[in-house]
């Protein structure tokens, strides 16, 4: 396992093209958040797909990190994403995520995304990372 200071360092680290923050990890789950601006709508006022994605697949990796340690190579299999409501354009967008399955060589995971300070969904996306062999 890793800790919350521990895995916001190695993100910081090794993806500082994210503007997602982590905000909890552990018990397997972890909460990012990601502030919006201007350069993450689309045509209509909203948040795009995109964006939507990428909070999802870094929220999925921080908790699987925070689950079995910063396994680098960790890598996406699948994302598969329902679109529900169209998020506020002037809210940070928040990742919940909560590991559903977490094998040898694979973990399955699920996110809500929130606007901040909404209780309602605006997506919910469940993953699967390939986990590598680890060296012994």
């Amino acid at each position: 396992m890793a800790s919350k200071e521990e895995v916001a360092a190695f993100i910081a680290a090794e993806f500082p093209q994210t503007k997602c923050s982590v905000q909890e990890v552990g018990d397997g789950g972890a909460t990012v958040s990601h502030q919006i601006g201007h350069g993450e709508l689309r045509p209509g006022g909203t948040v795009s797909g995109p964006v939507l994605m990428s909070i999802a697949d870094v929220a999925l990796y921080v908790a699987i990190l925070g689950e079995i340690g910063i396994v680098p190579m960790a890598v996406t299999t699948s994302l598969t994403i329902n679109f529900l409501r169209k998020p506020a354009a002037d809210k940070s967008i928040v990742g919940v995520c909560k590991l559903i399955k977490t094998g040898r060589t694979l973990v399955v995971g699920e996110v809500y995304l929130y606007s901040e300070g909404s209780r309602d969904a605006v997506a919910h996306v469940v993953g699967t990372y390939a986990i590598p062999p680890r060296e012994e």
